[in-house]
């Protein structure tokens, strides 16, 4: 069941988390900043692979959980914006753009990757 959005623990180590309760940028677990999981607050990715869990145990989310996660989202994303001195007019402007060149940046990535 899920109970609060929090970040959760980050680990030192980085290792790849599945499931649970506690660490940040862990996958298919609950609670926390992760991927894959349900009722936390925002996307975090550390780098592993994601383990998905069902839409059904996403729809099973309380509404309370669901609002308390948005409402921890949205301010970490406003402090994020602070911290690198970006207004919201400012990251809606870059969203929009980036948005534009997403795939073909994606593709150029993949093609670097492969180069290195």
């Amino acid at each position: 069941d899920v109970s609060s959005p929090k970040h959760g623990k980050v680990d030192p180590d980085n290792m790849p988390h599945v499931g649970g309760n506690t660490w940040a940028g862990g996958t298919g677990g609950r609670d926390t900043a992760g991927l894959g999981g349900k009722g936390g607050p925002y996307r975090l990715d550390a780098g592993h692979r994601v383990y998905q869990i069902s839409q059904a145990e996403k729809d099973a989310v309380p509404e309370e959980v669901k609002r308390a996660a948005r409402e921890m989202s949205e301010k970490a994303f406003k402090q994020r914006l602070k911290d690198i001195q970006m207004s919201e007019y400012d990251a809606s402007t870059y969203e929009r753009f980036s948005g534009a060149i997403r795939r073909q940046v994606q593709s150029l990535r993949i093609i670097l990757d492969n180069l290195q």
